[in-house]
């Protein structure tokens, strides 16, 4: 227009209002893309903020029940790269399919005016994009669900080797699970190559329309000039509009790509947010003794792991449950957490249902110290400090005499000691008796142990047990243990089999029975005097 205008014979005046108008729209454009950047930054960090947050809500709420259907290396990944790809989803691909759909329509507005023909052809080449995106769509979704897939199993791999790197060596596997891991990279690889050759030929396919559509204007803008129709200088422009024209669709498209992992990834998330929370309700607990009357638990709805289980657990005193690997120890625990809540029957806690309990007020009665208790990158002093927040130092030190860790911290840095990730710079007993101490602190009138002996050193369990023993005396104590010699001194023993409470009683009652609970202790001390010969 402005060197139309100039060219007419207007003189330099007539460059003074186009130039301003074109000042003008640059300014506008400049700011605008300003604030559509903040915007989208600021989207993203409240996209990554509020997914995380809801990811780790529902983590918490799941408790033990999280890993039922996705593995802990999947949670992570998912929780980090997954939320990153769900922030370009938002950020990039959302603002980008917006601009992609008004761009075209602003610009054929514009260019119709000045030429109707060359105006609609460039809009009839848009939907082609679009419809080359559908085409791909269906192929892309399935290709990006199996790289999702092999990327989270590649990290459960890496995870499980890395985790169990000292077995592997004791065993001398680590060559075998080096030739895993190299199968399950290289899966990974060709997964990533088949998600490339896609991405490939989608854009190639875009930049033929794109390319096309915009030869094709300016062929018909120069026939126009040809022709006389046009002159020069409005044909530029109609040339730079057809340039532009697919720019924005164009952009879209390699969003597209975006778009598609982000859904993976959004797909995943919202299947784990679409898990089912444990049923809380709102009362308070008035007494700590529980009742497990007539239960019947099933995980998977097919097969019952717990069968018309009966128990009770005082407010005072030491239960034990045992009985072989599978029979349903830990699936007890897990229902007396509130994880899980049977099919059949009723847990009470006092008289009033487990469900209808509020899970702060039945937590603030109820300790766990399983087999994996899970000691905190932080001081020793910071990891008391979970269990009770004003815990002080004398609280702390009596603890550690308890499980006889006192001398061990004091002259180690004393409480400002640091334990490294996994508590991998103290031994599994001393882990195990730090844990103890730690929930000894948190003064709990209930306290469940779960195998809370296991794999550790003998000074460790018999420290543990006497400690358990004592805290009986005035609290409610639940143990599971394989170990039948660590219940012996327990006040009611129940013995699972096959998911059902075949006896119960005292060691003594239950020896004189000579069912499965004696013939289990038996053999059991049988291997162990076994064991001691052989070493002495």
């Amino acid at each position: 227009y402005a060197a139309d205008y100039a060219s007419s014979g207007s003189g330099a005046q007539g460059f003074i209002l186009p130039a301003v108008i074109v000042i003008i729209s640059m300014a506008i454009r400049y700011v605008t893309s300003r604030i559509i950047g903040d915007l989208k930054d600021t989207l993203g960090r409240n996209v990554k903020k509020d997914l995380r947050q809801k990811i780790y809500d529902k983590i918490i709420k799941l408790g033990v029940r999280t890993t039922d259907n996705m593995s802990m290396a999947g949670l992570t990944q998912l929780s980090m790269e997954g939320v990153e790809q769900l922030d370009l989803y938002y950020s990039a691909y959302i603002p980008q399919f917006f601009y992609a759909m008004i761009a075209p329509i602003i610009l054929f507005v514009v260019t119709v005016r000045i030429n109707w023909a060359v105006a609609l052809v460039l809009l009839a080449c848009v939907p082609l994009i679009p419809m080359s995106i559908i085409a791909v769509s269906r192929y892309a979704k399935k290709i990006f669900a199996k790289y999702w897939g092999k990327y989270t199993s590649m990290g459960d791999s890496f995870l499980d080797s890395v985790q169990g790197l000292k077995e592997l060596k004791i065993f001398q596997a680590d060559a075998a699970q080096n030739i895993k891991m190299n199968e399950t990279s290289e899966e990974f690889r060709k997964i990533t190559m088949k998600v490339l050759v896609m991405q490939l030929a989608s854009t190639t396919i875009m930049d033929m329309v794109a390319y096309g559509g915009a030869g094709l204007g300016i062929a018909l803008t120069i026939l126009a000039v040809v022709n006389g129709a046009l002159s020069a200088y409005t044909a530029l422009f109609l040339i730079l509009v057809a340039v532009d024209f697919f720019l924005p669709l164009r952009a879209f498209g390699s969003a597209f790509h975006i778009a598609m992992n982000g859904a993976s990834a959004g797909n995943k998330i919202l299947s784990l947010l679409a898990q089912p929370d444990p049923v809380w309700g709102n009362e308070t607990v008035a007494s700590t003794e529980i009742t497990v009357k007539d239960v019947t638990f099933s995980y998977d709805g097919k097969r019952d792991v717990l069968k018309h289980a009966s128990m009770n657990f005082g407010s005072t005193g030491m239960c034990a449950i045992v009985g072989e690997s599978g029979s349903g120890k830990s699936t007890v625990v897990n229902l007396l957490l509130g994880a899980y809540h049977p099919q059949q029957g009723s847990i009470l806690v006092g008289n009033k249902p487990l469900e209808t309990l509020s899970r702060e007020s039945y937590y603030s009665h109820i300790s766990v110290v399983s087999y994996n208790t899970y000691i905190f990158n932080e001081t020793i002093r910071q990891n008391f400090m979970l269990a009770k927040a004003d815990v002080t130092e004398d609280e702390i030190f009596t603890a550690l005499k308890k499980v006889n860790l006192y001398d061990f911290i004091i002259d180690n840095g004393g409480l400002d000691k640091v334990i490294t990730e996994d508590a991998a710079n103290i031994s599994g007993g001393q882990k195990q008796r730090l844990a103890l101490a730690i929930n000894l602190v948190a003064n709990k009138d209930v306290y469940i142990f779960d195998e809370a002996t296991s794999n550790i050193d003998i000074e460790s369990e018999a420290i543990i047990m006497n400690n358990i023993k004592e805290l009986s005396k005035e609290k409610s104590v639940i143990v599971i243990s394989h170990r039948l010699a660590n219940i012996i001194a327990a006040d009611t023993i129940y013995y699972i089999e096959d998911g059902e409470v075949k006896e119960n009683g005292t060691h003594n009652e239950l020896m004189n029975m000579h069912e499965g609970y004696a013939k289990l202790y038996t053999t059991q001390k049988k291997l162990e005097e076994g064991y001691t010969e052989v070493i002495a």
